[in-house]
């Protein structure tokens, strides 16, 4: 996991950096400067993946080994390869691509997070598929619609399919790869798990053809829809089976944020008014229940009664959202908060109890996650705030 986030943060600093030319507080050569080390940032990490970790999926940094973390199929390289086709390196590209193209094989007696999976091994191959023609790979006949990362993109998703069989249309968390939801699965998914898919299975059914795959991940999120509480909140941990709350705190943050975020971009992304309208209606609860200050707690779902006043570093996602969604000045006043807490330790702790102005104890850690520099980067695009790309200088010198 932590060449993962390394590669992201150093890709959201390489676009910010790469698109900043007209500020007039750098000048060219400053930027061309941040561009290069957010560049060697991701070789580094990348480099020494090959060395130490590969065929892992991840590296350990400090004891400079491999282990496999989520499926035992060399998940950094899959990860990694649309970044390689974004900064250029395009001999690199196509070695990778050949190589997981005749070597992966994702029939394995092994049991998977179905979330997971889908956002680092599905996603990820289909963005390095759709990247393939600038990187200058030999391409079937019928691309997009063709090709070996499409076809094993597919190949992992039929196996994720299984998880969806319940009468909620709402997957199970696990499934195993060769034998689908293992016995005595646990029916309890959070809700981030079960709404974070269009993207990436509605891009599968429009390459491939197969509805099946957009079918199944707008069902789930339709049931979240259904099953909110009477306010118009989402709990945290839903019964898959059922439709029971079993955690109901609401907030934006672990658990429950990229249904959010992927209700915005699965929106924009294949033209769906429908998922807007949703996000809309659940962002009037979200600002009338957990806002205070241009924070947002966490809340009961059903009384709005405060919980948890505590901000996560996994939040900081939501001012690039509202950027998403033309709210240019809310999605700013958020972000001048979270920067303030990356000021105070140099990184946004895992949880940031906002009363206190202090990292919760033993919530101090910062596993590089890219929320925060992903926010600056949508929100220096819409604005060309010179701010902006101070708080992305800032970031590159803390990390």
């Amino acid at each position: 996991m932590f060449f993962r986030r390394n590669k992201k943060i150093a890709l959201a600093l390489l676009i910010l950096v790469n698109v900043s030319a007209a500020i007039r507080k750098y000048d060219k050569s400053d930027l061309d400067g941040f561009k290069e080390e957010a560049r060697q940032m991701f070789q580094h990490a990348y480099e020494g993946y090959l060395i130490h970790a590969y065929p892992y999926d991840e590296l350990r940094p400090l004891s400079c080994d491999g282990i496999d973390t989520w499926g035992s199929y060399s998940l950094t390289l899959i990860d990694a390869l649309d970044t390689l086709a974004v900064i250029g390196n395009y001999t690199e590209f196509r070695r990778v691509a050949e190589l997981l193209a005749t070597k992966v094989n994702f029939d394995g007696n092994i049991n998977v997070s179905v979330f997971e999976t889908n956002i680092r091994i599905v996603g990820g191959l289909l963005s390095a598929h759709l990247m393939s023609h600038r990187a200058g790979v030999d391409l079937e006949p019928g691309w997009p619609c063709n090709g070996p990362l499409l076809r094993l993109a597919e190949d992992v998703a039929k196996r994720l399919i299984a998880a969806f069989d319940t009468p909620t249309g709402m997957p199970y968390g696990t499934v195993n790869l060769r034998h689908g939801v293992p016995e005595g699965e646990t029916p309890i998914t959070c809700t981030a798990g079960v709404g974070t898919f269009i993207v990436e299975f509605g891009a599968l059914s429009r390459l491939t053809g197969d509805p099946l795959y957009e079918e199944v991940a707008m069902k789930a999120m339709n049931a979240l829809y259904h099953h909110r509480s009477n306010i118009g909140l989402l709990g945290n941990h839903i019964d898959v089976l059922t439709g029971r709350w079993t955690a109901q705190d609401a907030g934006i943050g672990a658990g429950v944020d990229s249904y959010y975020e992927y209700l915005v971009k699965g929106s924009a992304l294949f033209q769906k008014p429908e998922l807007l309208r949703v996000f809309i209606e659940a962002r009037t609860a979200i600002d009338k229940y957990l806002k205070r200050d241009d924070w947002h707690l966490w809340v009961s779902m059903h009384k709005g009664q405060v919980t948890l006043p505590v901000f996560q570093s996994l939040e900081a996602y939501w001012p690039g959202l509202l950027s998403l969604v033309g709210d240019i000045n809310s999605g700013m006043r958020s972000l001048h908060n979270y920067h303030q807490v990356w000021k105070q330790y140099g990184f946004t702790p895992e949880f940031y109890n906002i009363p206190q102005g202090e990292a919760g104890t033993n919530r101090e850690s910062y596993p590089l996650r890219p929320e925060l520099i992903e926010s600056v980067m949508y929100l220096y695009r819409a604005t060309k705030d010179p701010y902006l790309l101070d708080v992305g200088v800032d970031i590159l010198r803390s990390i």
